[in-house]
């Protein structure tokens, strides 16, 4: 009677740690999840995306490509502002919404897209250098990829039109592991949270893995069925192990005792 107690106390611990094994497993993409508090898009749509608009702390590269080294080139005392090499071109936009720029000064960019402030930095700069081409490159922008791509981490967005298909290349593209039919992005417009889905697997959703991707998405890859299924296995293969062992050594103990 004592043993069985015991073996029914042992059995009972089994049960309980199985049962945090799984909740374990399922919480490692619980933030992915639908619920009734997401807003769930099955489709995407390219004319849904906005134009970033550049923020405070962004960091801009600006030059002029019709002087590849400088913004300016200052031969003499014409212009006062000491010209900037190539790999000094980089600059960060201030609390106040302002990046300040060889000759121009303070000039405010907050709010503006990338393909704006590059006109206006442009029209400002033609009214003191000769026929300037400026190039503007906001190079702070990255997606965060995760679950079963084969380099999970950050990647720049160094293109307005990065792809979500050319994001998961840069990531050196899925693993074997992955579930085509269920990959999920995270995205903030406005201070809500989307979640949008993509079958890859399915050609008339191909139009999806052509969305443009924004600023600080995050991209999810979950894991099929066959490797959720070694995961709970080998959790559970791992659990089973320790506790045959103190299984194995009370009967032992008791056959001992007797």
């Amino acid at each position: 009677m004592v043993l069985l107690k015991k073996l029914s106390f042992i059995l009972f611990i089994f049960v309980m740690l199985s049962c945090c094994i799984s909740c374990g497993i399922q919480q490692e993409d619980a933030l992915f999840r639908t619920s009734t508090d997401s807003q769930l898009i099955s489709t995407a749509n390219n004319k849904d995306v906005e134009r970033y608009q550049i923020q405070s702390g962004d960091l801009l590269q600006i030059r002029n490509l019709q002087n590849p080294k400088y913004i300016i080139d200052a031969p003499g005392a014409a212009i006062t502002t000491a010209a900037l090499s190539l790999e000094e071109l980089n600059y960060r936009v201030e609390g106040d919404g302002n990046v300040t720029l060889p000759i121009l000064g303070s000039t405010a960019v907050k709010g503006l897209t990338r393909a704006q402030a590059e006109k206006k930095i442009q029209e400002l700069y033609s009214k003191e250098i000769k026929a300037p081409i400026i190039e503007l490159k906001i190079i702070n922008l990255k997606v965060t990829l995760l679950g079963e791509v084969t380099k999970q981490g950050n990647y720049p967005l160094l293109t307005e039109h990065t792809t979500l298909i050319e994001a998961l290349g840069a990531a050196g593209g899925l693993t074997k592991d992955a579930n085509s039919k269920n990959l999920r992005i995270m995205r903030e417009n406005q201070g809500k949270q989307h979640l949008i889905e993509v079958d890859l697997s399915n050609i008339r959703s191909a139009s999806t893995s052509r969305m443009l991707l924004q600023n600080n998405d995050v991209i999810y890859v979950s894991s099929n069925k066959q490797a959720e299924r070694r995961k709970k296995t080998s959790s559970l293969s791992s659990l089973l192990q320790p506790i045959l062992l103190i299984m194995n050594t009370a009967l032992i103990i008791y056959t001992i005792s007797k």
